[in-house]
């Protein structure tokens, strides 16, 4: 079979011309610097950055069997760490989400997604003093969908057919078209390694702002200035210090103490707290998260889709988002995907707590008797009381609710996904189409609701490969009225990411990719004393 070419002339349409998303950019708050990148607007304004000082970061999510291995990395302070050392192939916007230049300068694609061409940066050094050259790109790609590397990114990159070198360009054939393939190389992940990494994966060594001086799992890591770093907008301290702190209280003291600039996964509950200490600042940013019970579709008695309907208007959204979430959140409408997304669906009708209608779906679906609903304080900050609100509010619905709290261990692996009724919690995705793919796909391993709807993943795979911008909206907001009216998920909140810092730090850039500024917080930021 003759190989396929891809023409060299179509260029992937993100629905904004260049000046138009200059424009964008600048109206929300960033510019484009010289190395072509996105630098917060007020690093070019009032607030230039000032270079140096020690970075400290009080953070939780860190263990004793983290690694620096970016294929292996879970955790918070794994994937922060990651940022501060490598780099992407591609970036994204903060504001919109929209893919952006990184080790890629640019891209096309062919007229069908499936063929790739990147353009990869030139003369870029790695921390060891090598060049970074596109077959270091190759091969770093082809560790993370070897099927043996045991990859976190494996799962995204599995329809990657071929990766090559061609005429200088990285090119990237897919088994089918993905309009979204730019944005699966935003994957933490996927840093660009020496060689792929395949020498040495744990080396650290990369081409990102700082280098890795220390590290001690679970414990700390600590990083110096990359002095030959072949960006300027970025890297103004001269050391990052990196510091696990799981324990809330221990955290929050180090902040207040000065100990730390910086600590993540506020409560919401000690958020008054912090605000009364005059030199400390909460950074709300808001996230892709969502708490939520899921119901089995095909499981007795929740295959019946007015029992489904009724438990939705049973919940009272506004309470649990004031009373759990502290009202640092949005409110959820029971399908996974809310403004930060690109694309998000507008005009679906915002369900409301609603006894009556509650009432009418329970009695048309004829179920008697109580709905057993597990939970856990590990399924998301506050479940058990998000539980309790449900059972209250079903209650004027004449909906009794009995809830079951489970024991933390074993949760995940003896309740979640295995228990027909129950309370979750999920991170957000890059895109739409891997929000869904992950647990709404009739095939996919994580489907929490058991939604099997043939027609629904026709839309699904039609989407994927859809261009044009328009038609792809569409496409997402009938799956989401879809999801919405028969699916097996009650989606009351979607968190905000809950962040403090000292006011001597300056230049944090609220990124809706993922908390800690999408990662960046070691790049983005500067001290002001």
């Amino acid at each position: 079979m003759r190989k396929k070419t891809p023409p060299k002339n179509h260029v992937i349409d993100q629905s904004l011309s260049r000046r138009h998303f200059l424009a964008a950019s600048a109206a929300s708050g960033f510019v484009l610097s010289a190395s072509g990148l996105l630098l917060p607007k007020s690093a070019m304004a009032a607030e230039v950055p000032k270079h140096g000082g020690h970075l400290k970061l009080g953070m939780k999510g860190g263990a004793a069997t983290d690694v620096l291995d970016p294929a292996a990395a879970a955790g918070t302070v794994s994937y922060l760490a990651n940022h501060v050392w490598g780099d992407k192939i591609v970036e994204s916007h903060p504001e919109t989400g929209a893919p952006l230049p990184g080790l890629a300068e640019s891209w096309t694609s062919s007229a069908d997604a499936a063929v790739w061409t990147f353009k990869i940066r030139k003369d870029v050094p790695f921390h060891n003093g090598s060049t970074m050259t596109v077959a270091d790109v190759v091969a770093t790609l082809k560790r993370h969908t070897d099927e043996k590397s045991k990859s976190g990114a494996l799962g995204l990159l599995r329809s990657i057919k071929t990766v090559e070198e061609t005429a200088g360009d990285l090119v990237i054939t897919l088994a089918e078209g993905n309009a979204d393939l730019p944005l699966l190389l935003t994957d933490y992940h996927l840093m660009v390694q020496p060689n792929g990494g395949f020498d040495d994966p744990n080396s650290g060594i990369g081409t990102g702002p700082y280098k890795i001086k220390s590290f001690e799992p679970g414990v700390r890591l600590t990083f110096e200035k990359n002095e030959n770093d072949w960006r300027e907008d970025r890297g103004f301290v001269d050391s990052v210090e990196v510091i696990v702190m799981n324990d809330n209280t221990a955290r929050i003291a180090a902040l207040s103490s000065g100990q730390v600039h910086f600590i993540n996964f506020v409560e919401p509950k000690t958020v008054k707290l912090l605000e009364r200490v005059p030199h400390l600042e909460i950074l709300r940013t808001k996230a892709k998260g969502y708490y939520s019970f899921q119901m089995f579709c095909d499981t007795a008695p929740f295959n019946n889709n007015d029992l489904r309907l009724a438990l939705k208007y049973a919940v009272d959204r506004e309470a649990i988002l004031q009373r759990v979430v502290g009202g640092y959140g949005t409110i959820g409408n029971d399908y996974p995907i809310n403004e930060t997304y690109p694309l998000a669906p507008e005009g679906i009708e915002q369900r409301m707590y609603d006894p009556d209608k509650a009432a009418f779906h329970f009695k048309k679906s004829g179920h008697d008797g109580t709905v057993l609903l597990r939970t856990s304080d590990v399924a998301f900050p506050g479940a058990v009381d998000a539980a309790v609100l449900l059972q209250e509010s079903a209650k004027k619905a004449g909906i009794e609710i009995e809830v079951k709290r489970e024991p933390t261990d074993g949760y995940w692996s003896n309740v979640w996904n295995a228990k027909p009724f129950c309370a979750t919690y999920w991170g957000g995705r890059p895109t739409q189409d891997l929000r869904y793919a992950t647990s709404y796909l009739s095939t996919a391993d994580w489907n929490d609701s058991r939604f099997k709807r043939p027609d629904f993943d026709i839309m699904l795979k039609a989407a994927r490969s859809e261009l044009d911008n328009a038609k792809r909206k569409l496409l997402y907001h009938d799956m989401a009225v879809m999801v919405r009216d028969e699916g097996g998920s009650i989606i009351p909140v979607f968190n905000d990411f809950l962040n403090a810092t000292n006011k001597s730090m300056k230049g944090f850039v609220h990124d809706i990719g993922n908390d800690v500024s999408n990662g960046y917080i070691a790049s983005r930021v500067w001290l002001d004393a």
